[in-house]
């Protein structure tokens, strides 16, 4: 049995395979329906309007329904694309066992303990026939395939079939005569239904009968544990024979579809399955506890479902897969006990030798590989024939086609036989795990011990064997005896040679490993839908086929979908466009595909920009796919010839830096996100004068007043502050009088908006004399004082270094893409490039003129003023301004040359490096990425307040960067700093952060904290006890040996803190002795250095002595002299034994010395052995279950009782 599904759920009482779609319906003891994919393995959908177990179910045909009945005594119809019933039928007055609808009439048939089989007409919602006569509970009910019969099973021991033609003829009635009778028949009882045999001989009841597809033919199931085969002629019925083997009642049976088998399930917990023709078992299939309750076999495929006491399976008796093998132009191959030979380019096909059947009788006995030797015209046929083994058949030149020739093959025994010479193939003996290699006449050549344990061997190229173990795959050479490579993977079951032998494919049932031919791994698919063959095309493509899809995978490990598959079928060959392959059926087909996509992504692979250039201009490649992937690739500007949505293509053309194709979409869309983000990538590019024009567009008048200064472009900036006057914008002209250093303008300005002690201050300062005095005497008395004896200076912008033009380009040759597909416009863009003087002339006074007279800048100015205010000023006469109302938006910058070059591609910066791979919360924060670092900290160690690591972030990452200041005008540069940087170093390969926080500084900080401790200056200690454990999840150290130190000073520093916290708290409490006593014996439960430890239990003894509890106070004094003290505490100690030797305890503690506890981190309490607590996922103290989900009290930092993968803090964890 091959298992291809299981599920694991309620008892499964009814199943239905659907005819087309891989579902099957399952309907359980529970009351819910599921339908399940059983290729993909999902639940698809589940159904639960039953009341009680639903017994049958079965889909229809060819519409989208199906029909379950139950013991709710209801019969509903569901239709599964809108997921609800549709109707119910009542009728039934007991449990529903079976339903079934008719393959063409709208007939539904029901059995039901009621004792009766009903037939339902499904279009018109009614009964139309009740067939009555058993007299016990009726199991089972079903139609014939072809004729109108019903057979049903009832445990009154009897086996019926009905005639239901009259039925038939009740559908439609063709006239009034017919009609009227049908009235007659109707109201006065007619006869429907009879009972055409009644068949008996099964001594207990009968829980299933059906029929035989094609022949008249009838197979039962029974309590009395027996399997009845019955034949039926037209006249009567009889029993053909018994089957005996299962060991309680059988549940279901029926007749295999391809095979001429009977297969059956019981209660026995087995399903068997019997030779129809000789009426034997053949294969039995158990399961450990679980009883089987029903059978179903799929209409039109070679598989069958059964349902079990916890679930089902979905399986098939025998493999499918014909045995094949493709020499050059000719395939060999096993059809129905033949070998054929088919020839790919004749598409011809002859049956060459006939091949023995297999004595034996069990399942599974055909041929499983084939082994072809051209020279010698040899073929190895292997088979699991006794246990495994081969036939050696040497093909005749002239038997094509001649079926009487009949050669007695060479036979032995072995796992795998194939050729790996001329004339020597080798056979893999399994019990000795070695090669066994013969000759044509089967004779023993040499033997040769495999280098693995080995189940199965394939050819590997001459004199070579590929084994196959369990989770990995060796290449043997058998002449020198050494293994040339190996590769771990997971159960192998075919191997795929290209044509060149430099190629394997290895093909599991859910994966591909690409690997060379010394078996060095390339590539890994996984599908979730099972893998079934391959084949290499010409270009070094692998083509591969699931159950339902024909795909490929290009050298790189990127895969797609080439077309969809109805059938499962087997590739034997790639040809161009043509696929060869052999169906479940040994037929061969050629089915076309269109390759396209696939050599064009190899063309990109492979950089054949020539061929990329031809398809682009010729093929009909579309589609998001492609796009996505040429983006991914890094092909942006090849995506851009595919597009035409202009917000694509304005996306792709800024990935690619085409400024030119930017702005001609950006004009095309005209919204202001477009401009502005044309802008960004503008001004990245040094390309001014477009940054200009986004800014026009958008009337963005502060970034181009900026645009102006950093250009140092003064006659532009004067303007725009004739503009922000014209708007009446104040802010605008202080800005623009500022970048110009206009100081007359700027007192102007400020006199204008009335801040006359600021006008007044500007001018002093500056030296205007006179204007300052006449501010002076306008504001009297409230003349502002100027600072004295500082040196006074004109504020003035620094000077560009480069002025009023774009800046330098770094010229980088554009690629083979950009002017081959420019090549059709380019003529007519050089010749105008050529004219032009380029630079910004066009765009001279966009800025004003051509927008006022446009009228995009609205202005409530009265004309006579603006006129005067001009005359008067002498300038910026308006109205003389003659300008075009269209003005030209501006090429790219620079010569016409400059058409070739685009600006780089920026690298990636190291910060981005450090995390790409990086698992390290140190790391992360080093990079900058506080975010992930945060994500990981909480993933890791559940930490949710990250507030006192806040300082500890901003030092690790300040201090794995250092900054170079360049030029005055540049922004400072930042540079990562790197873990063991040396100038030998390749500057291709990045080394991790150098971090601030060592684990070397811990030892320092523990000794100050102990040094504290000891001192008595508990707050102090605490404090820079908690720093350690603030620091700890930042650290990074080099080794396993550190990694445990690490653990070990988290446990140091969680039982300091937990001490000195305990130990504050009983400072803090001056009325509560008993309280303060305890608190005392909880703090010697801590486990501290054995300094800290002897001042511990010392402080307990004496606040137990003094507070009347002298029983604890002994046992403190007895823990101190254990202790190793000083001569002063063991003076002390010893003393206090002997004065309370015999005394009881004033007090009840809630202290128990003899009984284990920890110490509650939050209530302080303790928690015995046994109790139920919570621990923080970080430091590991331990909490009451109520502290769950709330901050640790311990190291302030992780969430108590939260789920955490524990700490990261070294590489070496996570290889």
């Amino acid at each position: 049995m091959l298992t291809k599904f299981e599920t694991k759920s309620n008892r499964v009482k009814g199943l239905s395979f659907h005819s087309k779609r891989p579902w099957v319906l399952a309907s359980l003891h529970s009351g819910v329906i599921q339908l399940w994919d059983y290729r993909m393995g999902t639940l698809i959908d589940r159904f639960d309007e039953h009341d009680g177990p639903v017994r049958g179910v079965h889909f229809h045909k060819s519409q989208p329904l199906f029909v379950s009945g139950g013991d709710d005594y209801k019969i509903k119809v569901w239709n599964y694309k809108t997921h609800r019933c549709l109707f119910t039928l009542l009728g039934h007055l007991d449990y529903i066992r079976t339903v079934q609808f008719h393959d063409e009439h709208p007939w539904i048939v029901s059995a039901s303990d009621d004792q009766t089989i009903r037939i339902w007409n499904w279009q018109s919602r009614t009964c139309i026939s009740v067939l009555t006569g058993h007299n016990h509970y009726v199991m089972c009910a079903s139609f014939h395939p072809k004729e109108d019969l019903v057979v049903s099973a009832s445990l009154d021991q009897t086996i019926r079939v009905w005639d239901i033609g009259s039925l038939r003829k009740k559908v439609a009635p063709a006239d009034d005569i017919l009609r009227l009778s049908q009235m007659n028949t109707d109201l006065f009882g007619g006869i429907d239904a009879v009972v055409k045999y009644v068949l008996e001989g099964h001594d207990r009841g009968v829980n299933w009968a059906s029929f035989h597809p094609t022949l008249p033919l009838i197979v039962s199931g029974a309590d009395d544990r027996q399997v009845k085969l019955w034949r039926m002629n037209d006249s009567k019925a009889w029993e053909v024979d018994t089957l005996r083997g299962h060991t309680n009642n059988v549940s279901c049976v029926m007749f295999h579809a391809k095979m001429e088998v009977i297969v059956s399930n019981s209660e026995d917990k087995s399903i068997r399955i019997w030779d129809a023709n000789k009426r034997t078992g053949i294969q039995t299939i158990r399961r450990e506890h679980d009883r089987f309750w029903i059978l179903s076999a799929h209409p039109e495929m070679n598989l069958l479902a059964a349902g079990h006491d916890s679930g089902m399976i979905v399986f098939k008796l025998e493999r499918e897969r014909p045995a094949f093998s493709v020499s050059g132009d000719t395939l060999f191959y096993v059809k129905d006990r033949f070998l054929r030979l088919y020839e790919f380019s004749t598409e011809k096909d002859n049956q060459v030798v006939p091949i023995r059947k297999p004595g034996s009788v069990s399942l599974n006995q055909g041929p499983r590989t084939l082994s072809y030797s051209p020279t010698e015209n040899a073929v190895l046929i292997c088979s699991d024939v006794d246990g495994g083994s081969y036939e050696l058949y040497i093909v005749p030149k002239d038997a094509s086609g001649r079926s009487d020739y009949m050669q007695d093959a060479k036979k032995g025994a072995g796992g795998s036989a194939v050729f790996i010479a001329r004339n020597r193939f080798a056979v893999l003996d399994r019990s000795s795990n070695q090669v066994v290699v013969k000759n044509l006449k089967n004779e023993v050549i040499k033997k040769s011990l495999l280098p693995i344990a080995s189940d199965a061997i394939f050819y590997a190229g001459t004199g070579n064997v590929l084994c196959r173990a369990e989770d990995r795959v060796a290449i043997f050479d058998l002449q020198q005896r050494v293994v040339l490579g190996e590769l771990q993977a997971p159960s192998v079951k075919y191997i795929i040679w290209s044509s060149d032998m430099e190629s394997v494919a290895l093909l599991g049932k859910h994966a591909i490993v690409i690997a060379n031919k010394k078996l060095v791994h390339r590539c890994t698919l996984h599908e979730t839908i099972r893998v079934k063959s391959g084949a290499w095309d010409d270009n070094g493509v692998f083509i591969y086929t699931t159950l339902n899809h024909i795909k490929y995978c290009l050298p790189n490990g990127d895969s797609g979908i080439i077309r969809t598959l109805e059938i499962p079928i087997y590739i034997t060959k790639v040809s161009g466009s043509n696929i060869y392959c052999l169906d479940r059926d040994g037929k061969n087909q050629v089915i076309s595909i269109d390759a396209t996509e696939y050599i064009f992504k190899l063309s990109l692979l492979r950089k054949r920009y020539d061929l990329v250039m031809s398809m682009i201009k010729n093929s009909q490649l579309c589609g998001q796919a492609v796009i996505a992937y040429l983006q991914l690739k890094g092909f942006p500007e090849v995506a851009l010839h595919f597009v035409k949505d202009e917000k694509t293509r304005f996306n792709l053309a800024l990935e690619s830096g085409n400024i030119q194709i930017a702005v001609a979409s950006a004009k095309e869309i005209d919204d202001k996100d477009h401009w502005y983000r044309l802008g960004i990538e503008a001004l990245r590019q040094g390309n001014t004068s477009i940054v200009e024009y986004a800014y026009q567009r958008t009337k963005n008048f502060e970034r181009l007043s900026f645009l102006y200064l950093i250009t140092g472009n003064t006659e532009k900036l004067s303007k725009m502050l004739k503009i922000a006057e014209i708007k009446n914008d104040i802010m605008g002209q202080f800005h623009n009088a500022l970048y110009l250093g206009n100081v007359q303008e700027r007192v102007k300005i400020l006199e204008n908006a009335g801040h006359l002690p600021l006008a007044y201050v500007t001018a002093a300062t500056h030296g205007l004399k006179e204007v300052a005095d006449r501010l002076a005497t306008e504001l009297g008395e409230n003349v502002p004082s100027l600072p004295e004896g500082k040196p006074r200076s004109l504020l003035l912008p620094p000077a560009p270094l480069m002025c009023c033009g774009d800046w330098p380009l770094l010229r980088v040759m554009r690629g083979i893409f950009d002017n081959g597909l420019d090549s059709g416009r380019a003529g007519q863009e050089e010749e105008d490039a050529a004219g032009a003087d380029w630079g910004d002339e066009e765009l001279d006074i966009v800025d004003i003129e051509g927008a006022m007279q446009n009228g995009d800048i609205v202005a409530d100015i009265e004309d006579g003023e603006a006129i005067e205010e001009n005359e008067e000023e002498g300038g910026w006469d308006l109205e003389d301004l003659e300008l075009p109302a269209d003005v030209d938006t501006p090429k790219a910058a620079g010569n016409s040359r400059s058409s070739l070059f685009v600006a780089p591609t920026p690298g990636m910066p190291v910060s981005q490096i450090w995390i790409q791979k990086s698992s390290l919360a140190g790391e992360h924060v080093a990079a900058g990425n506080f975010d992930t670092a945060m994500r990981l900290l909480s993933r890791q160690l559940a930490i949710k307040n990250f507030a006192p690591l806040k300082p500890l972030f901003m030092d690790l990452h300040a201090g794995s960067h250092t900054y170079l200041r360049a030029l005055s005008t540049a922004p400072v540069i930042s540079f990562a700093v790197e873990k063991g940087w040396s100038e030998a170093a390749s500057p291709n390969v990045r080394g991790p952060p150098a971090l601030v926080l060592k684990f070397s500084q811990m030892d320092e900080k523990l000794k100050a904290a102990y040094r504290a401790t000891t001192e008595g200056k508990f707050p102090d200690a605490l404090r820079q006890f908690l720093n350690i454990l603030h620091a700890i999840p930042l650290i990074v150290v080099d080794s396993r040996r550190e990694v445990d130190e690490v653990k070990e000073l988290i446990e140091i520093g969680r039982e300091y803190v937990l001490g000195l916290k305990i130990e504050l708290k009983r400072k803090e409490i001056k009325d509560n002795f008993v309280r303060q006593q305890e608190l005392a014996a909880y703090f010697t439960n801590c486990k501290l250095q054995k300094i800290h430890m002897r001042l511990v239990l010392t402080s307990a003894m004496t606040i137990c002595y003094k507070g009347g509890n002298c029983s604890t106070a002994a046992n403190f004094a007895r823990m101190l002299l254990e202790n190793s003290p000083t001569e002063a505490q063991a003076k002390k100690a010893r003393q206090l034994l002997q004065h309370c030797a015999d005394k009881k305890d004033v007090n009840q503690l809630n202290y128990d010395y003899r009984n284990p506890f920890v110490v509650c981190g939050a209530t302080f309490v303790p928690i015995y052995r046994g109790q139920k607590d919570v621990s923080c996922p970080y430091c590991g103290a331990r909490f009451v279950p109520t502290i769950e989900e709330q901050l640790c009290a311990v190291c302030e930092l992780a969430v108590v009782g939260a789920d955490a993968s524990g700490l990261l803090c070294s590489p070496t964890q996570i290889r």
